[in-house]
């Protein structure tokens, strides 16, 4: 109901109540059998009031109910929000670059350029997975919440505390390839100190470092 209707309810609240006002101020005469009619109508006016004061009860409640639904997804938004900014703040945006005048090359003929983007990826895979597990469970579709329920059941309590992704989390939200060469990169990066592995229940957890 918005608020033009809830106006419209007022005011015809009001009315009824003015017309029994009008209709109370013959009640001296309600012993007369001619008035019989007028202190039915009446008795009709005053449930039609009760009826219309109930419904808008209801809706009184009803809007309580939305607003303090308003102010919990507020709060949790809040929330969220401060959860992504601690995660970007925490995250490497790039590997460090050399102050050497040669080409940069490292293993396998990778450059930083290319090392670089793959940390890009891994970095977008990281937040969106961690954008679900704050995200509020009653706002979350169906391919949300399977999601969020593998991201729980992947947690162990080596990883408490530490943001983590696995080869599951870059097929789902990146379009790197988890082959030969991506793994190359992960050693690379281990060996820079950006991420370090937890393994355990047949699966290898890359955590954030």
């Amino acid at each position: 109901m918005t608020s033009s209707d809830l106006e419209q309810l007022c005011s015809h609240i009001n009315e009824k109540i003015g017309n029994i006002k009008k209709t109370l101020s013959l009640r001296n005469y309600g012993q007369e059998p001619t008035l019989k009619t007028t202190l039915n109508k009446i008795g009709d006016e005053v449930i039609i009031v009760n009826e219309l004061l109930n419904k808008l009860e209801l809706e009184i409640q009803y809007q309580e109910q939305t607003n303090n639904s308003l102010k919990e997804l507020c709060e949790s938004l809040e929330e969220d929000y401060k959860n992504v900014q601690h995660l970007k703040e925490n995250i490497p945006p790039h590997l460090p670059h050399v102050t050497v005048t040669q080409s940069k090359y490292m293993k396998s003929r990778l450059t930083y350029c290319q090392i670089n983007d793959v940390i890009k990826e891994i970095n977008k895979a990281v937040v969106s997975k961690y954008k679900i597990l704050h995200q509020p469970k009653k706002t979350m579709n169906s391919v949300a919440r399977n999601l969020y329920h593998r991201f729980i059941d992947e947690e162990t309590k080596d990883t408490k505390g530490h943001y983590f992704i696995v080869e599951a989390d870059i097929k789902e939200f990146t379009a790197l390839k988890v082959d030969k060469r991506f793994h190359v990169m992960l050693n690379i990066l281990r060996h820079c100190r950006r991420l370090s592995e937890i393994r355990g229940q047949g699966l290898t957890r890359y955590v954030i470092t």
